[in-house]
């Protein structure tokens, strides 16, 4: 089952929010709505992003013809949507590729049904996208590795099958014996919620660690690798990933250990020069706050939380940033430019 999906005129999404405990399916007829969804992280994942949004935007069409305004309808559910999750910039990029299908139209009747076929499309794309990724990224796979993996990157982060956790996925399938070292990635701890859940689906071996953990077992000779995710890539190969990234691609880099960013070219923004452009998502306090010890609150009434979602990754510590299209290897500036140059420049002429 996909976890992006259009079904019966409406966006079919899993909620993130109640996994393991709980398998739910929520659907949607309205852009405010998805938007909603977006920011609430009943969706979440860069590619699972950008797809539910391309269906926002086609639930937007519809909203407009049913009113006689299809175009400015779209602009301000484009807008509204963007808004929703400001770092991960497949969210932009999906949105601009359906309002530039929908200019491309000249019956504005007949805009949501090409926009459906649009955002189907992007779907689709999707899941290819990530299995010639897996396929590219299983060859830095060796039989007997263990990984570790921060966040969540499979399934439910994309509309099918994952990037990191697609190459991971990938080597599996290939016969490869690996293990996952799984982060709990708090605050929202969607390692030891979702990506322990995916794993546990597939039968790929893993333990989960405490975030703080990650450090001793890179130290102690336990990690031959890390492979994560991304929400956007700067042009110059800085990475712009979920809070607590840098500090494992630190620790690395510092025990030898190879470094790997997996992402679809859609999530390379050549319009940012560096990580330094990349906008952070605060998110709210009780994120943090809200996660109990012993049945008790964990912190002081009234205290100040600061809760950045992402944090940027500077590329002199990534070894390859891994996409369908090939290894991007330093220089990141080179290397991004040719994998991802000429598909971004179609975009932007849509």
């Amino acid at each position: 089952m996909r976890s992006v999906e259009w079904v019966d005129g409406k966006l079919q999404l899993i909620d993130q929010r109640v996994l393991p405990q709980e398998f739910r399916l929520v659907t949607y007829d309205n852009y405010r709505d998805v938007a909603d969804a977006i920011y609430t992280m009943v969706v979440r994942g860069a590619p699972a992003i950008g797809a539910t949004a391309a269906f926002g935007m086609v639930l937007a069409a519809l909203e407009g013809a049913a009113r006689q305004q299809v175009l400015p309808t779209l602009e301000t559910a484009a807008a509204t949507l963007c808004a929703a999750r400001p770092t991960a910039v497949n969210l932009s990029w999906a949105v601009a590729r359906l309002l530039g299908r929908a200019r491309l139209e000249a019956d504005p009747m007949a805009i949501p049904q090409a926009l459906l076929a649009e955002a189907q499309a992007l779907a689709d794309e999707d899941v290819e996208i990530n299995k010639r990724l897996g396929e590219f990224g299983a060859s830095l796979v060796r039989n007997g590795d263990t990984i570790l993996h921060h966040c969540n990157t499979g399934a439910l982060a994309t509309v099918d099958y994952g990037t990191a956790l697609g190459v991971i996925r990938t080597a599996h399938e290939q016969g490869k014996h690996i293990h996952v070292l799984v982060d709990e990635t708090r605050p929202r701890l969607q390692g030891a919620r979702l990506t322990a859940w995916e794993l546990t689906q597939l039968g790929i071996p893993f333990t989960l660690i405490a975030d703080n953990a990650a450090g001793h077992f890179m130290r102690t000779g336990q990690v031959d690798l890390v492979m994560v995710g991304a929400d956007r890539v700067a042009a110059n190969g800085d990475v712009a990933n979920k809070i607590g990234t840098y500090k494992l691609a630190v620790v690395a880099q510092a025990n030898g250990i190879p470094f790997y960013p997996c992402v679809p070219t859609s999530t390379v923004d050549l319009s940012l020069p560096s990580g330094d452009d990349i906008p952070i998502e605060e998110r709210p306090a009780d994120e943090v706050l809200g996660i109990s010890y012993q049945g008790q609150t964990i912190a002081p009434e009234g205290t100040h939380v600061a809760n950045p979602a992402f944090d940027v990754t500077p590329r002199q510590y990534i070894s390859g940033i891994v996409t369908e299209r090939g290894i991007a290897y330093p220089p990141f500036d080179l290397a991004l430019a040719r994998l991802a140059g000429d598909s971004h420049a179609a975009a932007s002429t849509d």
